[in-house]
């Protein structure tokens, strides 16, 4: 098998693709041979050496989608032949081991690119709206970074919730693409005042749940939009780690929820059970999609990367193996 190895962290000339080692499925695995895989902004932070806990070496990749060529010890509900999608770190390879309880079976109705487009950003938008903020019929919803693969995602998951919904992006034609994928309104946060833009539409009410990606760049807006009694889920840094605000925050009795669906202790037994209930029927009747910009070969991930760092793509850049 092969795969895009990084043995030094750096720019992307530092990935090569090379042989691994033959993988075998321990207990609670299986064999996946990879089909399609997608790229994620924080696979560029890992092959940079900036994203916590990565060591090295490492296979790129964190998810993808394809077919189970061997079903590991105590797996149950999985057989060879199966296609199936999920998270797997090492995905941007010919073969991956997924762990069982991460897999899940591909609809029918889906190929291997809509598969791989999935498992990142729509699991963590699904535990952000759905688990964490526990969005309502008529809430006010503010995505922000709406061109991303959780963003476009997000959209989706806040319209099928009957919520208003507006997102952020930091180029105009991003913000078109926004509205004509369904948001109610859209704000360059790099031309645009966002609190007096969404106060103007939101009538005065501002907003009831705030997706914060981006961090410190935009954390005093997003702050300032907000309406009494709303929660800001928090689960990015693509524009700062520290964030600084004013406890007056609590005279607005604002909730600031923190999540990583990498760590919550809620994320299986609440987001991956109500995932594969809930959204994994309405990706097979085609009322959820996933948003794919770009669809290259496994062996353009340098290009693909140059894509993902000068942030031109709407939705997923996915890889295919040949």
């Amino acid at each position: 098998m092969q795969g895009w190895l990084v043995n030094e962290f750096g720019g992307p000339e530092v990935m090569y693709w090379g042989a691994l080692p033959e993988l075998r499925p321990a207990a609670g695995q299986l064999l996946v041979r990879v089909h399609a895989s997608g790229i994620n902004f924080a696979e560029t932070r890992m092959r940079a050496g900036t994203y916590s806990g990565q060591e090295l070496p490492f296979v790129m990749g964190m998810e993808s989608a394809g077919v189970v060529e061997a079903v590991g010890p105590g797996v149950t509900g999985f057989a060879i032949g199966d296609r199936v999608f999920g998270r797997a770190r090492g995905s941007h390879a010919t073969h991956v081991l997924f762990d069982a309880v991460h897999a899940l079976p591909l609809p029918a109705t889906l190929d291997f690119i809509e598969g791989a487009a999935i498992p990142v950003g729509w699991l963590t938008a699904w535990h952000a709206l759905y688990t964490v903020a526990r969005a309502r019929v008529g809430e006010r919803v503010l995505i922000e970074a709406i061109a991303s693969s959780v963003g476009s995602a997000a959209l989706q998951i806040a319209k099928w919730q009957g919520c208003w919904v507006a997102g952020t992006a930091s180029r105009d034609d991003k913000c078109r693409r926004g509205i004509e994928a369904g948001a109610d309104a859209t704000y360059n946060y790099k031309t645009k005042n966002l609190p007096t833009e969404v106060m103007r539409d939101t009538t005065g009410h501002g907003i009831d749940i705030g997706l914060m990606t981006i961090g410190e760049e935009t954390a005093t807006a997003l702050f300032d939009s907000m309406a009494a009694e709303g929660r800001i889920v928090m689960y990015g840094s693509t524009g700062g780690r520290q964030v600084c605000f004013s406890l007056n925050i609590g005279m607005r009795n604002l909730q600031l929820l923190a999540m990583s669906i990498s760590s919550s202790a809620r994320f299986m037994p609440e987001s991956m059970k109500s995932f594969r209930d809930v959204a994994l029927p309405l990706f097979a009747k085609k009322h959820f999609t996933a948003v794919v910009d770009t669809v290259l070969p496994m062996r353009e991930l340098v290009k693909a990367h140059g894509m993902v760092d000068s942030r031109t793509h709407y939705g997923k850049v996915v890889l295919v193996n040949d």
